[in-house]
């Protein structure tokens, strides 16, 4: 009977660590996965930016009769603390906005992420008009290092009447193999800016106020 009981532990032990490796290489492999989907559909939202969105935003009217609400959310994957600045905004169609999202590496080494936006619901994504998002490119932190990166938007007035309400996620990965360099690029040879982030000197946005 003990022997019995043995080969069960052993071989739900066994189980149990397939299932945690392979949980393990799943989070891994999800940048690149997202990625090979981006280049498939033609929707590389993490390392291009849309030009035609700061066009848009240039050229749309506000909407002023409506208001939509934008939630904020964060997750992470590896040695990161990542947050929004505010968990939620309200604004008009076709209003420029700016929020902050702030990210921390708490490692001893450099490391560097990748951040793969969501929304929900799901077709407001075609209406999230991005003009500037730390989720373009993958971003290196010294270890410690704590930058704060803005993301600016504009939510197209075409955006379906029966929707009130969007929230945008943030989930940050680890890149395997990749490190900063002091030259200031990444071990795999992307460059990197002397802030880490875009300069929005020229830009006015509208400074929404935080909801309720």
């Amino acid at each position: 009977m003990q022997s019995d009981f043995r080969q069960l532990n052993k071989t739900m032990l066994g189980k149990l660590l397939v299932a945690s490796v392979l949980m393990f290489g799943f989070g891994f492999a999800m940048v690149p996965i997202y990625q090979k989907i981006c280049e498939v559909t033609g929707v590389n939202v993490l390392t291009q930016r849309d030009e035609r969105a700061e066009a848009f935003a240039k050229n749309t009217q506000v909407d002023s009769t409506r208001s939509i609400t934008i939630e904020f959310d964060a997750n992470a994957h590896g040695p990161w603390q990542f947050r929004p600045e505010v968990n939620a905004v309200r604004a008009h169609p076709g209003e420029l906005v700016t929020v902050y999202y702030e990210l921390r590496n708490r490692s001893e080494t450099s490391v560097t992420g990748q951040a793969i936006p969501s929304y929900a619901p799901g077709h407001a994504a075609n209406y999230f008009k991005k003009l500037e998002c730390f989720c373009f490119k993958q971003q290196a932190l010294d270890a410690g290092e704590t930058r704060k990166f803005p993301v600016v938007f504009v939510v197209d007035p075409q955006l379906p009447s029966d929707v009130s309400n969007i929230t945008l996620s943030y989930t940050f990965f680890d890149i395997a193999g990749t490190t900063k360099s002091s030259a200031g690029t990444l071990s795999n040879g992307l460059p990197l800016t002397e802030s880490g982030s875009p300069d929005h000197t020229a830009m006015k946005p509208v400074v929404p106020g935080r909801r309720g």
